[in-house]
């Protein structure tokens, strides 16, 4: 996996030094992310994204994220006997590749893919009291996850605003099967 992410980005840095253009800028945003598990009902959770972007390239660019974030997901059995959830801050680092859909310097729309790799800061999590015996497995909860992300986004002069699907490649929690998700809104604004 670590060659094939390597080599998607040495070929982009080569596609992009062909016609570089380096900007970099602040972005921030609303996320509803939901963490899937095995044998329960699930539903979403809205948390929040701030951080900083640059984008190498016009129109192959190769765009690295560091940001803060938070998701989480709420959780209960089919006759109601478990409730919970939790709720992550995280230091997210997507590695994204996109490319100009159609459109000019100032004006144009954008689709973008890439890895990400998410690291837990901090969680806060709460379940049903009858739940206890059981909460230390559940809450067993994995420092980082491997994930991906694709999306499209739209620039206005220094305005750019981007939507996403961000999907996992690990579990986050090997013995429920449990995987998070989320689609992202986020706008920025482009420094220089």
């Amino acid at each position: 996996m670590k060659k094939y992410l390597l080599s998607i980005a040495l070929l982009t840095a080569v596609a992009v030094s062909a016609k570089a253009q380096t900007t970099f800028g602040v972005k921030g945003g609303v996320n509803f992310s939901k963490i899937n598990a095995d044998n329960l009902s699930e539903s979403t959770t809205t948390g929040y994204q701030a951080g900083v972007f640059a984008r190498l390239g016009s129109e192959v660019y190769l765009q690295p994220e560091v940001y803060l974030g938070s998701r989480g997901g709420k959780f209960r059995t089919a006759d109601n006997s478990f409730s919970g959830d939790v709720k992550f801050t995280t230091l997210n680092v997507p590695l994204l590749v996109g490319g100009r859909v159609v459109g000019t310097d100032k004006l144009n729309l954008r689709l973008m893919a890439g890895p990400v790799f998410s690291y837990n800061i901090d969680k806060s999590q709460s379940f049903a009291a009858n739940f206890n015996g059981a909460y230390a497995d559940f809450g067993n909860y994995k420092k980082s996850t491997l994930g991906y992300q694709a999306g499209a986004g739209v620039d206005i002069g220094a305005i750019t605003a981007d939507f996403r699907y961000e999907g996992n490649l690990t579990k986050i929690n090997d013995n429920y099967g449990q995987r998070p998700s989320l689609w992202a809104l986020s706008v920025g604004f482009k420094i220089f």
